[in-house]
């Protein structure tokens, strides 16, 4: 008996929803799909309903995918989720992996890939590349990440994120539904931590580390 698979994508491409929407249903791993443009219609449709499989891109207009994958996961803990980036492994793979994710995937992957992980991950396994496999042990291996920005909680690497954005504080203040003190104090945060002066040189280390996709 064929089991039949509902699959949700987000994120914020049409043209991207679009591709593995037909990728998905043309193969005939999924038999309905549902399309989510940020983490607000996300949620919505999480709340409604439960999903054999989330397609998760990392970077949303209105909240970071890694805090959608969280409230994904309080809505709904078994959900399985594939996290999909522009973002390198080393930067959030494994932030992904522990927040919940059975999965993630950078978009410059194969179609034939993200295919093979949404088979696995529906099968209820999870999908761990080869050169995330090599972080892992290198991770195990050396006890923590070699990068800086590595040992910062989830809302740090936010709003360096947004810093490296440049948006002004108290436009990150309204994204986060923050206040300016917290944000402002968040920012001494990552210069302590980062060891670094000013915020042009946090705005010069988020768009050097990549983070700012």
């Amino acid at each position: 008996m064929v089991k039949h698979y509902k699959c949700l994508i987000v994120d914020d491409h049409p043209i991207v929803r679009k591709g593995i929407r037909d990728l998905v249903l043309c193969e005939g791993v999924c038999s309905k799909v549902f399309e989510a443009e940020d983490a607000a219609g996300a949620l919505s449709a999480i709340g409604r309903e439960p999903w054999d499989l989330v397609i998760l891109d990392v970077s949303l207009p209105d909240k970071h995918g890694l805090e959608v994958l969280k409230e994904i996961k309080l809505l709904q803990p078994k959900a399985t989720v594939l996290m999909l980036s522009l973002y390198p492994e080393k930067e959030f793979a494994l932030r992904a992996l522990k927040a919940g994710a059975s999965g993630y995937l950078t978009k410059d992957r194969a179609p034939s890939e993200l295919l093979k992980a949404v088979k696995e991950l529906l099968a209820g396994r999870r999908y761990i590349t080869q050169s995330l496999g090599d972080l892992m042990v290198t991770f195990l291996d050396e006890g923590q990440p070699a990068a800086p920005h590595s040992l910062l909680s989830d809302r740090e690497i936010e709003v360096l994120r947004l810093l490296g954005q440049g948006k002004p504080v108290s436009v990150i203040a309204a994204d986060m539904a923050l206040s300016g003190k917290t944000i402002s104090t968040y920012r001494s945060r990552l210069l302590e931590k980062l060891r670094l002066r000013t915020t042009a040189e946090l705005m010069r280390y988020a768009i050097e580390s990549n983070l700012t996709d």
